[in-house]
């Protein structure tokens, strides 16, 4: 819809609808190419050139200038940067989480090919998956909070407050990593180099931490990398079941619903620079994890 209308309401009189849009440049063209109408009413293309918003909004990204909020008229910048440690603090955990359940769970279901453990395992790691996160949520409340009153619903007030984000946020996360690592255990425990280690006489406890798991996570780092986009995406569903003040409550809230087109751009820049920044990082890691990769 038109921010202006959104935002100065129905009541708005035409002139202080076009002196909004005038203020805040939604007069102007906002690509290369536009619409317009001659005198007999049928349209045509019009070529603008870099007199646009477009053009605008980069020249000015360049300079570290994201606008300001059509609603509160404050930098968007500064609201963003308000919200983001918040979210990457629940993306954070999200993944200690999901590492932590996905890494044992994985390696017993690996070591264990084939029997019940493995099974029942699978079977867990599947309706992990298959859950989303506004099912998980809920249910987490429910029990945890409502039921025996053990954390707090929502909000932002300590440590226990993330448990319940970062536990829905990174549940379908470590089902799936637990997938992926169980079968990186099951491909490794078939190398020679095992079969060489358990001949040297080494417990398989060493065998399966010391040999087996360092080379079995080096894709399991590519993935995790990867999620991260995910778990930012997956931060708007959540943030707003948990009243979490994070960029996906700023996104949906302020943004979205309220027609705050500059604050929508702002945030999805945020999201979409640390996610090259985090693929980024995860190759450097990839790298160092994986000898043949670097003498290549």
């Amino acid at each position: 819809g038109d921010p202006a209308t959104a935002i100065l309401g129905d009541q708005a009189t035409p002139e202080q609808l076009a002196q909004f849009r005038q203020k805040h440049g939604l007069d102007r063209p906002a690509f290369f190419f536009s619409y317009s109408e001659d005198e007999s009413g049928q349209r045509a293309l019009r070529w603008n050139g870099a007199d646009n918003r477009y053009v605008d909004y980069w020249r000015a990204i360049l300079r570290g200038d994201m606008g300001r909020s059509f609603r509160t008229d404050r930098p968007v910048l500064e609201l963003v940067l308000s919200r983001y440690g918040a979210t990457i603090e629940l993306a954070i955990a999200a993944l200690l989480v999901a590492v932590a359940i996905a890494v044992p769970l994985g390696v017993m279901a690996g070591t264990n090919h084939g029997k019940w453990l493995d099974n029942v395992l699978s079977v867990v790691a599947l309706v992990g998956i298959s859950l989303p996160s506004f099912v998980v949520g809920p249910l987490l409340i429910y029990i945890f909070a409502v039921w025996l009153g053990w954390l707090d619903p929502s909000g932002r007030f300590g440590w226990s407050s993330i448990i319940l984000p970062a536990l829905t946020l990174g549940s379908a996360l470590s089902a799936l990593l637990t997938r992926m690592v169980r079968s990186s255990v099951i491909e490794e425990l078939g190398e020679d180099y095992v079969r060489t280690a358990r001949a040297k006489g080494l417990s398989e406890r060493k065998v399966v931490y010391k040999h087996v798991l360092k080379n079995g996570l080096i894709p399991v780092v590519t993935i995790l990398g990867l999620q991260l986009g995910v778990l930012l995406a997956g931060a708007i569903i959540t943030e707003k079941i948990f009243n979490w003040p994070g960029l996906g409550l700023l996104l949906v809230d302020d943004g979205i619903n309220k027609r705050d087109y500059r604050l929508v751009q702002g945030c999805v820049l945020v999201i979409s620079v640390t996610y090259i920044f985090a693929n980024t990082l995860t190759d450097m890691v990839y790298r160092w994890l994986d000898p043949r990769i670097r003498v290549s």
